[in-house]
């Protein structure tokens, strides 16, 4: 199927400092979008791209099933995991850079109650790069039946491997993150990032547990059994919704204009520009540290809290070294290239009426290779032509 076809198949180019078109065709990218949606990979496809002094915002298809506004600049979608790096791991930023919080330092430190056999040697570190020896997931939500009974259940959750040995992303360590984070601050992780973030960088469409008011645009994810209804407005993640919504692993609602913002600031701090009065800053060195592929465990090219380009993920085969991004189970996706200073934004809700849709394998790279393409004048010469 055409959408599921990428555009370059050649080795990555380093761009170094090359000009961006100004004004590039973006009819590749939309005839892309626009197929995969008729394939019936989501129902709708928004797609946010930032490059230096421009942003392009283009949606396709419609809401849902019964929803047939157009998605746009302004539809709030359920971010699911971007959760963890546009929230959690920019609050650990923070913390860690104030001296709040230290990379090496055991997690039992700021969570006591993660006193589990082995537990000692599970580190923040190790947790933001998932080879923390814990488990990917439990059913939480079945376990806890409030926030609390919920955070208690995951700090009792036992190793399954020696921490370090293996990597294996974890929604259970972004809930051990996200005390660590509380403990640091004394508050909870919804009011510190609408404090410190999301108010100060003019982030309106962006927060937890989006208000009745928004409703009209917000996208519809999953029929929830347990739930007995088509989730909209409220978190799709049951772990999440048992945690009142509110988590670092995921819970956060945004929209393609707010989500070119964060990474517009995000390549700001990572070029040592700094922030606006008023917005808040990260220095150049901790942020950047934060982008340095750990290896852990040897062979993981996971950064801290980020993922890096790599062949299997859903980038892009042209971002340049020291990019990074992450992605969303309802079908979101953040990548910024720090070389080029582009910012390629995907949201969707590929889960909408039921995860079990495959269709969407191959949407998110092959948005980041078009868009990249339509910008960079060499990547052009080199792209393959779509099968």
């Amino acid at each position: 199927m055409l959408f599921l076809a990428a555009v370059g198949c050649a080795p990555r180019i380093e761009p170094g400092p090359v000009p961006l078109y100004s004004r590039p065709n973006w009819k590749p990218l939309r005839h892309f979008v626009d197929s995969a949606v008729k394939a019936g990979a989501a129902p709708g496809i928004l797609v946010a791209v930032s490059w230096p002094g421009h942003r392009y915002i283009y949606g396709t298809g419609h809401l849902g099933d019964g929803f047939r506004r157009r998605p746009d600049q302004h539809t709030v979608y359920d971010l699911a995991s971007l959760t963890k790096v546009v929230g959690l791991t920019t609050a650990m930023m923070w913390a860690v850079e104030e001296g709040r919080i230290a990379l090496d330092a055991p997690v039992s430190r700021y969570v006591p109650a993660f006193d589990g056999p082995g537990s000692d040697s599970v580190t923040i570190r190790l947790l933001l790069a998932h080879a923390s020896g814990l488990p990917p997931w439990r059913p939480l939500y079945l376990l806890g039946y409030s926030r609390p009974a919920v955070l208690a259940v995951a700090d009792s959750t036992l190793l399954d491997t020696i921490p370090g040995s293996r990597f294996a992303y974890s929604d259970i360590g972004a809930i051990l993150l996200t005390q660590a984070v509380e403990a640091a601050y004394g508050e909870r992780i919804d009011s510190l990032l609408s404090r410190r973030l999301f108010t100060p960088l003019g982030m309106g469409s962006t927060r937890y547990n989006p208000p009745a008011t928004w409703l009209p645009r917000v996208a519809p994810t999953e029929f929830d059994s347990l739930r007995n209804r088509i989730v909209r407005g409220q978190v799709h993640d049951e772990n999440a919704w048992r945690m009142d919504g509110v988590s670092g692993h995921a819970g956060i609602f945004s929209t393609g204009e707010d989500l070119l913002t964060f990474g517009e600031w995000w390549l700001a701090q990572y070029r040592g520009t700094g922030a606006a009065p008023g917005q808040p800053a990260v220095s150049e060195a901790l942020l950047r540290s934060f982008t340095i592929v750990q290896d852990i465990p040897t062979g993981s090219a996971r950064a801290l809290g980020w993922e890096t380009p790599t062949a299997a993920n859903t980038g892009s085969a042209f971002l340049s070294a020291g990019s990074v991004g992450h992605t969303g189970f309802t079908g979101t996706s953040i990548w910024m290239d720090p070389v080029r200073g582009v910012v390629i934004v995907v949201l969707s809700n590929r889960v909408h009426p039921t995860r079990a849709n495959q269709r969407f394998a191959g949407v998110r790279g092959g948005v980041g290779d078009r868009a990249l393409a339509a910008l960079d004048p060499r990547l052009q010469r080199t792209a393959s032509p779509a099968r």
